[in-house]
């Protein structure tokens, strides 16, 4: 029994970044938004017996991966062997689990790919076993969240999908109302951001500072989101055309990283110049980075901007931002 789901990216519409905690961990404030680029997960289970040499139940688990990246792990330190023995143990369950991993989204490049991926691995897995009748129900949202949390930050919004904020170090969600979809373009530039040293830069940078931000920022972000109510309203009906565009504008949303990732990759600050110049309304790093992403006012607005920056010789796509309903809707792909 073969699963295949689609693992879809996060960007960040505004990331701020507290003090770092005792925990070693810093506080954060972000608003995730799921968007249509993806990977795709294949999960195949026998539950005939474990893999040669595993004598732990569900530990009988091979990754595999085709793509060119090393960066990869086809070990038990990726995150979706981490999970697919979460989920065995959580449901008792043996049997070997093989888990293929086809890569369409760039590796530590500030999109969630590998806590997406770990996700679509828990949802591939329970659907594989509930059709195996190995196990007779799907895990619950509180157990889903759960798991998720165990094994990284921001696994837990693609438990949930669309529109989320994000508070603690990011494993606290809570659904906000999903924004429509919006057009943008996606630039995935050469480099890799390591998000360790990030936090490292950024807690030299503002060592000197004791305020606490996240007050101060809360209000921008409470700003955004109230001027998002009206969101999605068609013009001439009482609501804003493009309104969740202009309102981050307004209400100066950013990305902190961008204060300590530009200056050691000057090039992503030329590429987010790029953006605005091909006519971005609101152009952003996504996470740590390196995925910088624009938002347009249409598509016809995003297929011309992405086309001028592939001349510019910049790997750009054009996609959307994917509401909830849309995300789980478009999870499941096929199965044999």
């Amino acid at each position: 029994m073969t699963v295949a789901v689609r693992s879809f990216a996060k960007i960040n519409l505004g990331l701020y970044i507290g003090a770092r905690r005792a925990d070693g961990f810093h506080d954060l404030r972000s608003v995730y938004q799921t968007i249509a680029l993806h990977d795709v997960i294949h999960v195949s289970i026998d539950a005939s017996g474990h893999a040669p040499g595993a004598s732990n139940r569900g530990r009988g688990i091979e990754i595999v991966c085709k793509c060119a990246d090393s960066r990869v792990p086809l070990d038990s330190s990726n995150t979706c062997y981490r999970m697919a023995t979460l989920v065995m143990d959580q449901v008792g369950a043996q049997a070997k689990v093989t888990i293929d991993i086809e890569k369409r989204l760039p590796v530590q490049g500030g999109l969630g790919a590998a806590s997406s991926n770990a996700v679509a691995t828990m949802l591939a897995l329970e659907e594989a076993l509930k059709r195996r009748r190995v196990m007779k129900k799907p895990l619950s949202g509180e157990t889903r969240l759960r798991l998720a949390a165990q094994i990284g930050s921001d696994l837990p919004l693609f438990v949930v999908g669309g529109t989320v904020l994000g508070v603690g170090h990011g494993e606290e969600v809570y659904p906000l109302a999903d924004l429509p979809a919006v057009p943008m373009v996606v630039v995935t530039p050469e480099a890799g951001v390591s998000t360790p040293k990030a936090f490292a830069d950024w807690d030299e940078l503002t060592r000197s500072d004791s305020s606490d931000r996240l007050f101060e920022v809360g209000r921008a972000l409470s700003a955004w989101l109230r001027g998002t109510s009206h969101a999605g309203a068609p013009a001439g009906a009482g609501g804003r055309a493009g309104s969740p565009l202009s309102d981050l504008v307004r209400a100066g949303i950013g990305n902190d990283f961008e204060r300590v990732v530009f200056s050691q990759f000057p090039e992503l600050r030329d590429i987010k110049r790029a953006l605005e110049r091909a006519g971005s309304r609101y152009a952003s790093l996504s996470g740590s980075g390196s995925t910088l992403y624009g938002l347009f006012g249409s598509v016809g607005e995003a297929s011309k901007a992405a086309e001028r920056l592939r001349k510019q010789g910049l790997r750009a796509e054009a996609t959307r931002t994917l509401t909830r309903r849309e995300y789980w809707k478009r999870m499941l792909v096929a199965s044999r």
